[in-house]
C-alpha cells in the first residue's frame, strides 16, 4: 500500500469515528432495557460487572471501602457506538486512606498506585461485555466527574440520567484539530529516533489534557475539544504518544553494549 493510499484510508477511518459521535435515539439495548419511562441496566450485565469489580478489588490487596461502582462514558449515554468501552469506575474515599487530609502529594501517590494496579489488571485480562472492552478506573469519591450519564451498578439506579439532545457536531473542525495533534505526535515520533523528546511529550500531553478539560467544563461531552480527544484515542494517536515515552525510557535505561 502506498503512502497516499494509507493517508486516504486513515482519513476515511477518522471520518467514520467522528460520525460515531452523533447521538442515537436510544441507549444501547445490549446494556440497558426499557423500565417504565426510563432505562435500567440488564440484570445479567449488572451481575457480571459486579463480579468483575470484585475480582479487581481482590487483586488490589488493600482494604478499601467502596462507596459506589458506576458505569459512565458513552455507553451510559446516547452517544454510544462500536468504539465505546465499558467505563467501570470504582469510587473510594482517598481521604479515608490518608491520615493527613491536606496532603495532595499522598493523593497523587494513591492515584499512581491505583492507576498502576488498573493497568496491570487490564493487561492481564481481555474481558468484553457484548463486544465492548471493559476499562476499570479507581476514582476518588470527592473527585469532580463531568458526565451527563452515570449509572450506579451497586445501587442499580441512575446517579445522573442522560437526556437525548441534539448535538451540534462540527465534523470538519474536529477532523482538522485531530489532524493537527496527529501531526505533532508523528513529528515527535520522528524526532524521538534521534534525540530525547521526553519533555516535549510531557508538554504535549499536558496541552491535550488541558484542551479536553476546558471543553468539558465549558461545552460538556459534545464539545469539540472532548470529541477531538476521543478521536485521537480511538484512532490510536494517544496510545502512540504514550508508547513513544515508554520506548524512550527503555532506551535511556538500557545498556546495549
Amino acid at each position: 500500500m502506498s503512502l497516499f493510499e494509507e493517508l486516504i484510508e486513515d482519513k476515511g477511518e477518522d471520518e467514520k469515528i467522528v460520525g460515531s459521535f452523533k447521538p442515537k435515539d436510544s441507549l444501547s439495548d445490549q446494556i440497558f432495557e426499557v423500565s417504565g419511562k426510563s432505562f435500567s441496566m440488564r440484570d445479567d450485565i449488572r451481575k457480571r460487572l459486579l463480579e468483575i469489580t470484585n475480582d479487581f478489588v481482590d487483586s488490589l490487596n488493600v482494604d478499601v471501602f467502596i462507596h459506589d461502582i458506576v458505569l459512565t462514558g458513552s455507553l451510559s449515554n446516547y452517544n454510544w457506538s462500536q468504539y465505546s468501552d465499558v467505563d467501570l469506575h470504582i469510587l473510594i474515599d482517598f481521604d479515608s486512606v490518608n491520615k493527613d487530609k491536606n496532603s495532595t502529594s499522598f493523593h497523587a501517590i494513591l492515584k499512581e498506585f491505583f492507576d498502576a494496579k488498573k493497568n496491570v489488571w487490564n493487561e492481564k485480562y481481555d474481558i468484553k461485555i457484548k463486544g465492548y472492552d471493559v476499562e476499570i478506573y479507581v476514582q476518588d469519591v470527592n473527585e469532580e466527574h463531568i458526565s451527563s450519564g452515570v449509572y450506579s451498578i451497586l445501587n442499580n439506579e441512575w446517579v445522573v440520567e442522560p437526556t437525548k439532545e441534539e448535538a451540534n457536531i462540527d465534523d470538519r473542525k474536529i477532523l482538522e484539530k485531530g489532524e493537527e495533534y496527529a501531526k505533532k505526535i508523528d513529528r515527535l515520533i520522528k524526532l524521538g529516533s534521534k534525540k530525547d523528546v521526553t519533555s516535549d511529550i510531557e508538554t504535549l500531553k499536558d496541552k491535550i489534557k488541558e484542551f479536553r478539560q476546558s471543553g468539558l467544563e465549558l461545552g460538556g461531552e459534545y464539545s469539540y475539544e472532548n470529541l477531538t480527544f476521543k478521536l485521537l484515542r480511538r484512532n490510536g494517536y494517544i496510545e502512540k504518544l504514550l508508547k513513544l515515552k515508554t520506548d524512550i525510557s527503555n532506551k535511556k535505561l538500557s545498556i546495549t553494549q
